[in-house]
């Protein structure tokens, strides 16, 4: 398998929708919480990127292994087009989660079974996510599920390794005992599920626009998405929702103390995110329409990464 290949199986260009989590949850550790732990970021960077890219394996190889149509089995899926060996993916499959698992357990043993719990609910759906004989993406949640786990699981899980100080949440295991304890801070929970809303609806809604393209094809391989049951024209507006509420979000976190008026920077993407939501409209269901939710990702985003590095500058002044 060539280096070009194995690229488009893990479907490189989508890992845009984990890393902004990532980044977002760093500086919101930095920001929020005055705390930052190098070594840790690093490593769970790299679990998080191979896992990730094992999970858009697996879709490939569960979509080339369920494909009805032979058109799309051999002309469009990347297995079947290229003609690599689905064993060799498989296996591929398999030495990209043990990779991640061993990052997994070490940073459990460093910083406590919560990351273990956390990262173990975001792996399973991961997986299942595209496995097994239902898969979830093939499911009305599957905007909820993509959304959630990567926009509110990677963001939170960030914060949980670089906060080792006064932890917004953390989980004390006695085995001795067979007790368990869950401590944390309601309000500092709240502030980070808060704070992550705008990257699970950004998520949410590249599934979503995948979704609204690829209805008809859907369909014909018996992918009964949320799009299926309410339609391209309510989704397009759940789409357009989804994208705008973003912005309510920061509006609304800023007098709570979610945010310093730095954050106020991304609404200087307003006006790009406001137009590809009208080309979005006018292009579906055209492959080309697809590329607008990445664009609205990366630059509302990009502008929510700039107004927390503001913020962590303001501080320092």
């Amino acid at each position: 398998m060539s280096l070009k290949v194995f690229l488009q199986v893990v479907e490189i260009q989508t890992k845009l929708a984990s890393l902004f989590p990532f980044a977002v949850g760093i500086l919101f550790s930095i920001a929020y919480f005055n705390q930052f732990q190098l070594g840790y970021t690093i490593l769970f960077f790299i679990g998080m990127v191979v896992f990730d890219m094992a999970t858009t394996a697996i879709n490939n190889y569960m979509d080339f292994k369920k494909a009805k149509s032979e058109v799309y089995k051999y002309e469009e899926n990347i297995i079947g087009s290229s003609g690599i060996a689905p064993k060799l993916v498989r296996n591929m499959i398999f030495g990209m989660l043990a990779f991640s698992a061993v990052i997994g357990i070490f940073l459990t043993i460093q910083t406590g079974w919560l990351f273990l719990v956390m990262g173990g609910i975001c792996c399973f759906i991961g997986i299942f996510y595209t496995f097994g004989p239902i898969p979830l993406s093939r499911m009305p949640l599957g905007e909820v599920f993509s959304g959630f786990t990567m926009g509110l699981g990677i963001f939170a899980m960030t914060i949980y390794l670089n906060v080792q100080e006064s932890r917004p949440f953390y989980l004390v295991l006695d085995w001795r005992q067979g007790t368990f304890a869950l401590n944390g801070s309601i309000w500092a929970v709240l502030t980070i599920i808060w704070a992550s809303l705008p990257m699970v609806f950004t998520i949410a809604n590249i599934m979503l626009a995948n979704n609204l393209r690829d209805l008809d094809t859907d369909i014909e391989n018996h992918r009964y998405t949320l799009v299926y049951y309410i339609g391209r024209k309510q989704g397009v507006i759940l789409f357009q929702l989804l994208m705008l509420a973003c912005y309510a979000v920061i509006l609304i976190g800023l007098p709570f103390g979610v945010y310093h008026w730095p954050i106020l920077a991304v609404f200087l993407s307003l006006p790009v995110v406001w137009k590809n939501l009208q080309l979005f409209k006018e292009e579906l269901p055209h492959p080309k329409s697809f590329g607008y939710s990445i664009k609205n990702l990366m630059v509302f985003n990009g502008s929510y990464l700039l107004g927390l590095l503001l913020t962590i500058i303001l501080k320092k002044i």
